[in-house]
């Protein structure tokens, strides 16, 4: 059974970072696109960034220049590193991993706020 354990997230003032961290297991890790997905309160579910097996990665507008996803198959962990925070960033964030056949594992998530 695939497990992604989230880590990382807290308080923060806004114009700092903090760095998330996924752990998976149960399942095959380098092969799949990894993802982070972020859901504030009344609002949907949206994309934060996703890395590919080969590295390739994505992020929106609105966090581009700012977060960065990056991924260790030794260690079986993918990170969100988020700098110059804002308080539109505060969320609960959440770990994906997208397999070949199309399906997608969610972890717990983890929240972040941003606030002075």
């Amino acid at each position: 059974q695939v497990q992604l354990v989230e880590s990382g997230g807290g308080l923060v003032q806004p114009g700092g970072s903090l760095r998330l961290s996924c752990a998976a297991s149960g399942t095959v890790f380098s092969t799949n696109t990894m993802g982070w997905y972020r859901q504030a309160p009344g609002k949907q579910r949206e994309l934060v960034a996703t890395i590919t097996s080969t590295g390739r990665t994505n992020y929106p507008d609105s966090v581009k220049g700012r977060f960065t996803i990056s991924r260790s198959n030794a260690k079986r962990t993918v990170y969100l590193q988020m700098n110059s925070l804002k308080p539109e960033d505060t969320a609960v964030y959440y770990c994906t991993l997208q397999r070949i056949d199309g399906s997608t594992s969610w972890g717990q998530g983890t929240q972040v706020t941003v606030s002075s």
